[in-house]
């Protein structure tokens, strides 16, 4: 299992926007192959900073299936212009302790 994780930078009042578009653009991310589950936080200290967590299969499953994908045009449709700047993504796998 690959954990991805992304910190959302959302610009100045737009945050209400972008939570109901993500609810939208979360069944597209859930339907793709490969994905497992997701989780999106909302800062408490900083206003219109965000925190994704995605779960993915495998690494290929985000950066090949979902990127190379028509669906994740929608996506980019859908949640690009909410960011400011545009966020970083990181995978990371568990270590066992």
């Amino acid at each position: 299992m690959i954990l991805e994780a992304v910190i959302l930078p959302i610009k100045h009042g737009l945050e209400s926007d972008f939570e109901a578009t993500f609810k939208k653009a979360s069944k597209i991310l859930s339907s793709m192959d490969g994905y497992l589950s997701h989780e999106l936080h909302k800062c408490i200290e900083v206003q219109g900073k965000y925190l994704l967590l995605v779960r993915w299969k495998t690494l290929e499953s985000h950066t090949i299936g979902f990127r190379n994908s028509v669906e994740y045009q929608e996506w980019k449709k859908l949640l690009h212009h909410f960011y400011e700047p545009f966020p970083t993504v990181e995978h990371f796998e568990e270590i066992e302790i």
